[in-house]
């Protein structure tokens, strides 16, 4: 065994008994749970991300708060379902949090599961278009995940408008923070075990060939980080027990 974390859904219900009875509790919970966790020697603290439940929903504020209170444990999702997400705003927040935690974020992004609201990604206005399914549309928004095209790493996405005091010459900033290595240490959601050693085509993410490229060389396998962060960092755990080859 190379690593061991912990995975938490978040669940919180005004019910008898209960400790974890509002949102507040599980989040504040939820960073108590990663210190205690970190302190014992674990690996990795991952949270669930589920929308119109009584779980954690949004991610990357509960993540920088635990990146600012540990120091090596290694912070994550599992997973954020792509049909809800604004890839821009998404990688600006993702960004942040793996700056606070200095650079220990793990991404885990999947194309969709089943919900407690029909459609719910409507409802944050995505809407697929004309023949397109809303897994598509998850595909979609992942690969318009900065990083992919190098807008979170230094080119503009737009024309610089000269008004503003201080905007650059031709193009306007790009997207950040920035933190163009994140896109090769994001893991992918796997409905079978099939499919995470890429018997089945998926093409969720198109930087996951290498990461099953990966897999298929041997289950568990991890690679270094330290060109992240400087100096030795323990191996951390990758969703199904694999991380995606370095970009």
């Amino acid at each position: 065994m190379k690593s061991v974390g912990f995975l938490s859904f978040g669940h919180y219900q005004p019910v008898p008994g209960s400790q974890t009875r509002t949102a507040s509790d599980v989040l504040l919970q939820s960073i108590d749970l990663a210190v205690a966790a970190e302190e014992l020697g674990l690996d990795g603290a991952f949270f669930r991300v589920h929308h119109f439940a009584r779980q954690l929903a949004s991610p990357f504020p509960l993540l920088a708060a635990v990146g600012a209170r540990t120091s090596t444990i290694e912070i994550g999702t599992g997973v954020i379902d792509m049909r809800y997400e604004n890839p821009l705003y998404m990688a600006e927040d993702a960004a942040a949090a793996d700056l606070i935690s200095g650079g220990r974020l793990q991404l885990g992004i999947s194309r969709g599961s089943p919900e407690t609201a029909i459609r719910g990604y409507q409802s944050f206005g995505h809407v697929p278009p004309e023949g397109m399914s809303d897994a598509d549309m998850a595909r979609a928004h992942t690969g318009a995940v900065p990083g992919r095209d190098r807008r979170c790493g230094g080119r503009g996405l737009r024309s610089a408008d000269d008004r503003p005091v201080g905007s650059a010459s031709g193009h306007a900033p790009g997207a950040g923070p920035q933190r163009p290595h994140l896109v090769g240490v994001r893991h992918k959601g796997h409905g079978s075990l099939d499919r995470a050693a890429g018997d089945e085509p998926d093409e969720l993410d198109a930087a996951d060939r290498g990461h099953r490229r990966s897999v298929r060389r041997g289950r568990g396998s991890s690679r270094s980080r330290s060109s992240v962060t400087p100096g030795p960092r323990r191996a951390g755990s990758g969703l199904h027990g694999s991380r995606s080859a370095a970009a």
